[in-house]
C-alpha cells in the first residue's frame, strides 16, 4: 500500500489459500478483476482466525470485506473422507495442514465482523456458493442452514461472480446497498418478494428427508440463466433469497478476464516452501468455464452452470506465447482445457441462447438428438499451441470425455491425441461398471468405455504407440450394494488392473449425488437408492477394489462371504482372495514347504 501510495483500500479480500497470483485462484482472480476496475483491493490470505489483529493488518477498507474460504470447501481440504484431519494442504505454504478453519467461510465473516464492525460482508467461492441453501453437511453428518445466515453475512455472491461482484461494488461505492435484483445474488429478507419458487423451508425439512429430495429438484431446475426464476428457502423467521445464476459471460469477456496482469506466482513471503498446488496449473491454460456432462456426483453444475463460455483463439495462442516466456518454463504446457477437456463448444445451437433443458441431460442416459459433437473448435486450439516456437508437448490433463470422443464422424481428435497430446498414459474416469451404478451416477454404460479403449488401442497400433489408459473408480456411490463392487472387483480381475489410488465417494454440498445419499431418493425420479452408510460397508466396498493388497484380504473374505461369494474366496484364477492362513500343515502343502500356508494374509 506504501508503494503505491494507497492510505486507504475499497476492499479487503480474506481467502482461506495461501494467495498465488494465477487465474486459477479465485481470490486472484477476484482481485485482479476489482483493482482493473480501479478498486484498491488488499489480500489476507491464511488469517489466523483466533486473532482479531489479523483482520485489521490493511486497515479498515472503505467500501466493504470480502470472503472466501478458498478452491476447496475448507472442510474438503482439511478431512479425509473417513473424516481424518489431513495432514497435507496443498494450497498452504510449504503444504501444511490446519493453516485454515473448519467451514472457514463462517469463521472469516464472523471475525471480520468483529475486527472491522460496520461493513458490508461478501461471501463468494466454492463454499459459500454450494451451501448457499440448507445443506447436508457430511462431516457433522446433519443438516446446516445457508451458509448466508450463519455466517452472519450481507450478501452471498455464488458461481463465477466477477460481474455480479463489479456491479455490487459500483453500487456501494454510490452508497446504496440494495443488491436484490443482482444475478448470482443470495440475500436474507424478513418477506419473500414476488413471483419466486418458494422451496420447503429449513424446517420442514429437518423433520423429513423427502422434502431436502425437493427442495433439490425444484432449485436444481432452476439452474438455467435464461429461464431460471428466484428461490425463496424459510429459514425460522427469515427467507433465504437466491437470485437466477450469472448470464454466461462472452468470448470477450473471458478474454478479457484470463488476460489480466496476472505475474502467475505465489506471493514471494513464502520463500522456498513456495505453494504446491501451483504446480499443476503454472503451465496450463483455462479454455473454456461450464460443463454438459451431468455426473451426478459433481456439483460444478450449480457453480459454474452447464452452458460452455469459452475463449477465443487468440486469447489462448497469446497465454501460451507467455508461458514460454517464464523462467521455469521447460518446453510442456501441461494442459488446455477447462472442467471436461473436450467440451469446447455449447451442447448445441440453443444451449448459449437458451440454456440447458429442464428435466435433461446432454449425454446421459444417452447422447441428446440435438446434441452437435464435434472437436474442431478444439482442435484449431491445440495445433496452434503446439506450433509456437518453444512449446516441445501440450497434454491434456483435465479430463477427456470419451463418449463424447465416440460421436465424431471420424477420429482425427483421437488421432491426434494419441499421437501429440498423451505421454504413455490416458487418464479416464468410467467410475464403475455395473449398469445401476453408472447410471445414477449420469455416467455412460460400461460397453461405451470399452468401445472406447478398443478404439484407443487401434489408433495407437496404428500409430506405432505403446500407450494406455489409467482409469478412475469410484467406491460406495449412492446406489452401489457389496454386489455392485464385487462386478467391479471382478472386472478389475479379469483386466489385471491394480488401481493405486480409489475414490472414496465424499457427499460434498449442493451435488445430486449427496442428495441421494443424504434421503436414499433420487430426487429427479423418487426411486430409492441403496446408500452404504456404515463404515464397514464403505471399508468393505474400498477393499473390493484393491483386493489384491494383503492387509484387505480379510476385509474382502467377510464381503464375499456376506454376499454368497465364497467361490471368490481360494486359490484358483478366477479367485480374488486366499483362504485364512492356517495353523499348521497346509492342504496345499509339499516337500517345498506349504508355499500357500505361509502366504501373509
Amino acid at each position: 500500500m506504501e508503494q503505491r501510495g494507497w492510505d486507504e483500500l475499497d476492499f479487503v479480500l480474506v481467502t482461506g489459500d495461501a494467495y498465488v497470483d494465477h487465474p486459477s485462484f479465485g481470490a486472484a482472480l477476484i482481485g485482479r478483476v476489482l483493482e482493473s476496475a480501479n478498486y484498491r483491493v488488499g489480500i489476507i490470505a491464511q488469517p489466523n482466525w483466533r486473532e482479531l489483529n489479523a483482520f485489521k493488518v490493511l486497515g479498515r477498507p472503505k467500501l466493504g470485506v470480502l470472503v472466501t474460504a478458498g478452491n476447496l470447501d475448507s472442510m474438503v481440504a482439511n478431512y479425509t473422507p473417513a473424516r481424518k484431519p489431513r495432514r497435507v494442504d496443498n494450497f498452504s505454504p510449504g503444504s501444511v495442514g490446519g493453516l485454515r478453519p473448519d467451514r472457514a467461510s463462517i469463521v472469516y465473516a464472523n471475525r471480520a465482523r468483529e475486527a472491522l464492525p460496520g461493513l458490508p460482508i461478501i461471501l463468494g467461492g466454492i463454499e459459500a456458493s454450494l451451501r448457499r441453501l440448507t445443506h447436508y453437511d457430511a462431516w457433522a453428518d446433519s443438516l446446516r442452514r445457508s451458509v448466508l445466515l450463519d455466517s452472519k453475512a450481507d450478501l452471498l455472491l455464488y458461481g463465477m461472480s466477477e460481474f455480479s461482484l463489479l456491479t455490487v461494488a459500483e453500487r456501494l461505492k454510490r452508497g446504496t446497498n440494495d443488491f436484490t435484483d443482482i444475478r448470482g445474488a443470495c440475500y436474507q429478507a424478513s418477506n419473500a418478494p414476488h413471483d419466486v419458487v418458494f422451496l420447503p423451508s429449513y424446517e420442514e425439512i429437518a423433520q423429513d428427508k423427502t422434502k431436502f429430495a425437493d427442495a433439490f429438484r425444484m432449485a436444481h431446475g432452476e439452474e438455467n440463466p435464461f429461464r431460471g426464476r428466484t428461490l425463496a428457502q424459510r429459514h425460522g423467521n427469515a427467507y433465504v433469497c437466491v437470485n437466477p445464476p450469472p448470464l454466461p459471460l462472452t468470448t470477450q469477456q473471458m478474454d478479457w478476464v484470463y488476460g489480466l496482469n496476472f505475474t502467475r506466482r505465489p506471493h514471494p513471503v513464502y520463500g522456498k516452501e513456495g505453494v504446491k498446488a501451483i504446480d499443476e496449473v503454472e503451465f496450463s491454460i483455462t479454455s473454456h468455464r461450464g460443463c454438459y456432462g451431468g455426473c451426478s456426483f459433481c456439483a460444478l453444475t450449480a457453480h459454474q452452470g452447464r452452458i460452455i463460455q469459452r475463449r477465443s483463439l487468440a486469447s489462448i495462442v497469446a497465454e501460451a506465447r507467455l508461458l514460454t516466456t517464464l523462467p521455469n518454463f521447460k518446453g510442456y504446457i501441461h494442459d488446455i482445457g477447462g472442467p471436461t477437456a473436450n467440451f469446447h463448444v455449447p451442447a448445441c445451437s440453443k444451449q448459449a441462447e437458451e440454456g440447458s433443458c429442464r428435466g435433461k441431460e446432454c449425454l446421459s442416459p444417452k447422447p441428446c438428438r440435438q446434441l452437435r459433437p464435434g472437436h474442431d473448435e478444439y482442435l484449431a486450439v491445440m495445433r496452434a499451441v503446439r506450433s509456437l516456437p518453444g512449446v516441445k508437448k501440450v497434454f491434456v490433463r483435465s479430463g477427456v470425455r470419451f463418449d463424447y470422443v465416440l460421436l465424431d464422424a471420424d477420429d482425427v481428435f483421437l488421432s491426434e491425441l494419441c499421437e501429440y497430446h498423451v505421454s504413455g498414459q490416458l487418464k479416464l474416469a468410467p467410475e464403475h461398471v455395473s449398469a445401476r451404478v453408472l447410471r445414477l451416477m449420469g455416467k455412460p454404460s460400461h460397453a461405451v468405455y470399452q468401445e472406447f479403449l478398443a478404439r484407443y488401442q487401434r489408433t495407437n497400433t496404428r500409430l506405432g504407440k505403446r500407450q494406455f489408459v489409467v482409469p478412475y473408480f469410484m467406491s460406495s456411490h449412492p446406489g452401489s450394494t457389496i454386489e455392485d463392487a464385487i462386478e467391479l472387483a471382478e472386472y478389475l480381475r479379469d483386466g489385471r488392473l491394480r488401481p493405486e489410488q480409489v475414490q472414496d465417494f465424499i457427499p460434498t454440498p449442493g451435488s445430486l449425488s449427496t442428495s441421494m445419499y443424504y434421503t436414499g431418493i433420487h430426487p429427479l425420479t423418487r426411486e430409492k437408492v441403496h446408500v452404504a452408510q456404515s463404515a464397514a460397508e464403505k471399508n468393505a466396498q474400498r477393499a473390493l477394489l484393491q483386493y489384491f493388497l494383503p492387509k484387505n484380504h480379510s476385509t474382502v473374505r467377510r464381503a464375499l462371504r456376506a454376499a454368497g461369494r465364497d467361490d471368490l474366496i481360494g486359490y484358483e484364477p478366477k479367485c480374488l482372495v486366499p483362504p485364512e492362513r492356517h495353523r499348521g500343515p497346509s492342504r496345499r502343502s509339499s516337500d517345498k514347504g506349504g508355499q500357500h500356508a505361509n502366504r501373509d494374509d
